[in-house]
């Protein structure tokens, strides 16, 4: 609807920063008029002292801009205490919005640098409190400055107004010409940032192969067009700080110049000259400073930007009405779906049901979409068309810090997190010791937890890296279990585990089904078929066969697992 402006969370944080300048500028007016008492102790040096020879009245006015000078560097003091408040108020409104925004595009897959947006948070919440800041609130009171300088001689006072025209016209240049190279550095910058990210990430892979030298020419490449990019942006602002200062010290020196011949004609007292100089140069002083500045100020446009955008796209999940615990009634209706952001679909109109408490096996060949099946079951990426429901609820809609507790997942590809095993387990919440210590026991994780000096208050390293790879899916298939949830989806669960693995993910599905857990496993695997009730060939994105084991494998005309592999004889539910 026009007129009604689009919500962002970047712009609602900087408006809230208004209280913090509007104090800052106050305490600016005083600043700007205590700048004014060198001047006017100089005056009143050349006009009265001179003319009444009193030592008394010369050692008052010394200690009157002696006062000065401390209260306007205490009042400084104060100016950046204020808007360092600003900066931490600014990065305190922000930053669970941009962890957010940041989580969620990775939740999708999508191509964000985490680690640039929170540099670019952190380079704004560093140039509130910065000069540059400081000198655009002093910009507006350089104005009182020429006011006077206009009450001395108008003459006068239009010099300074065409020293700050020009003044300006060099600021607009820097920004033309900054702007471009400043833009190709920081492209380059992150490209260069996020390719060493993934050669760190991949480091034994290159050694082993010997690809550090050509990984390493390639990355060289991308920072060397970062490097020359930025080389002319600093040669361009260099440039224009040297011409902006050029023109402060000429206006002031040319200042003096028509000041004394204004006074030679009798218009102007003889210290008002010097004075008339030295105003000229406050009138430029915050022009020149934001110049002097401005590849900082432009670091913080280029990031306030990027921020923007990335909060926009996407922005805070509302919180829905909260919803009663679910029972594990799955329904999936006419489920079209492809990776986020592309309309290729990977899944074409699948359609089941489950009652509380079945199991279901997923099987089909390699790029037939049953991963993209597990992440849409579990509610974590969208649908094109049609739904994934959990006791009559979309699962993608559902606030997922409250059903969390109410579902497992363990992902294809094991993600754990540095912490100690019992953290990793518990889901970082409070640890439950039993919940903990039962989760571990069934997927057979005691035995190696008991060998270990502190137990399950052990640290497993960023990633799980001081673990095997069937330690590390054992310990996700645990938390995927711990406390029991209502549904329980597992993505490959045993492609790491060897046969002992495997022995205890199948007690681990008959102990989920006692407990009235909906468990659905993606498997390769024909063994784990004998603790399944139902079965979903998928193949090319479609259900080919869906019915129980024994119909679908009689169907597929493959034999069935022995009977003897089977503790109980499963009847299909309707």
């Amino acid at each position: 609807m026009k007129g009604i402006k689009e919500k962002s969370p970047l712009r609602d944080a900087i408006s809230a920063l208004f209280p913090f300048l509007t104090k800052t500028f106050y305490f600016s007016v005083v600043v700007n008029v205590l700048v004014l008492a060198p001047s006017a102790y100089m005056m009143e040096v050349y006009d009265r002292v001179v003319n009444s020879r009193s030592p008394m009245t010369l050692l008052m006015l010394t200690l009157l801009v002696v006062g000065a000078y401390m209260l306007l560097e205490a009042l400084e003091l104060v100016r950046r205490q204020i808007m360092h408040e600003a900066g931490k108020e600014f990065d305190k409104g922000l930053r669970a919005g941009v962890f957010n925004s940041i989580f969620s595009a990775r939740l999708l897959n999508l191509p964000i640098s985490g680690p640039q947006a929170l540099r670019d948070l952190k380079v704004i919440r560093e140039f509130i409190p910065s000069p540059a800041v400081l000198a655009f609130v002093d910009a507006p009171l350089a104005l009182l400055i020429l006011v006077i300088i206009f009450l001395m001689s108008p003459a006068l006072g239009w010099f300074a107004v065409a020293g700050a025209i020009v003044q300006f016209g060099i600021g607009v240049l820097n920004e033309r010409r900054i702007r471009e190279p400043m833009l190709a550095a920081n492209r380059s910058s992150v490209q260069a940032q996020s390719y060493a990210d993934g050669v760190i990430r991949n480091a034994q892979v290159i050694e082993s192969m010997g690809m550090l030298s050509y990984i390493h020419k390639r990355w060289m490449g991308r920072q060397h067009e970062f490097l020359v990019q930025q080389a002319v942006a600093s040669d361009h602002a260099g440039t224009n700080a040297a011409l902006s200062k050029l023109v402060q010290s000429l206006l002031s020196s040319l200042l003096l110049g028509i000041g004394c011949w204004l006074t030679l004609k009798g218009e102007l007292h003889g210290s008002g000259m010097i004075v008339a100089s030295i105003l000229g140069g406050r009138v430029l002083a915050p022009l020149v400073q934001i110049i002097g500045n401005w590849r900082q100020v432009e670091g913080a446009m280029e990031s306030f930007t990027r921020l923007e955008s990335l909060l926009k796209e996407f922005p805070e999940k509302e919180k829905g009405m909260a919803l009663p615990a679910p029972t594990g009634v799955l329904s999936v209706e006419g489920l079209f779906a492809g990776a986020p952001r592309s309309q290729v679909q990977i899944l074409k109109g699948v359609t089941f049901r489950m009652l509380a408490g079945a199991s279901l096996a997923v099987v089909g060949p390699s790029a037939s979409g049953k991963t993209t099946l597990a992440r849409l079951l579990v509610g974590i990426w969208p649908a094109l068309q049609g739904k994934v429901r959990l006791d009559g609820n979309d699962i993608f809609q559902w606030d997922k810090e409250e059903l969390g507790q109410y579902v497992g997942y363990l992902p294809q590809n094991v993600e754990l997190f540095e912490g100690t095993i019992s953290e990793n387990v518990a889901r970082f919440g409070e640890p439950d010791e039993d919940k903990v210590q039962e989760a571990c026991r069934l997927v057979g994780l005691d035995g190696f937890i008991s060998q270990l000096p502190k137990g399950y208050d052990t640290q497993i390293g960023d990633d799980g890296s001081f673990l095997s790879g069937g330690e590390r899916q054992r310990v996700a298939l645990a938390r995927a279990i711990y406390g029991f949830p209502k549904f329980v989806v597992l993505d490959e669960p045993n492609a790491s585990l060897d046969d002992a693995g495997d022995a205890s993910l199948v007690n681990v599905i008959r102990q989920l089904k006692v407990q009235g857990v909906t468990v659905i496993v993606i498997t390769h695997r024909m063994n784990i078929l004998a603790v399944m009730e139902y079965m979903l060939v998928l193949v090319d994105g479609q259900i080919q066969r869906f019915g129980t084991c024994q119909e679908v494998l009689s169907a597929l005309q493959t034999p069935p697992p022995a009977a003897s592999q089977q503790s109980s004889n499963p009847q299909p539910k309707a």
